[in-house]
């Protein structure tokens, strides 16, 4: 593996392993979706539907970047 791969590789896993720590705990607000969901304010129905858009739109060009690569 080349560093880069190593680095993505180290992010996704950390990520996962605190997401999955996180899950079971009762406090409030130490999640990853609760944590987005606090810094984008997405608390009204017009808020979800525009960062449910926007998130669609980034996953679709995401991926359609990685297909191409």
């Amino acid at each position: 593996m080349t560093t880069p791969e190593l680095i993505w590789a180290d992010l996704l896993v950390l990520g996962l392993a605190y997401e999955l720590f996180t899950l079971p705990d009762t406090e409030e607000g130490n999640t990853v979706s609760e944590r987005v969901r606090a810094w984008f304010r997405i608390h009204t129905r017009p808020s979800r539907a525009i960062f449910a858009i926007g998130w669609t739109g980034f996953t679709v060009w995401f991926l359609m970047h990685v297909i191409a690569g």
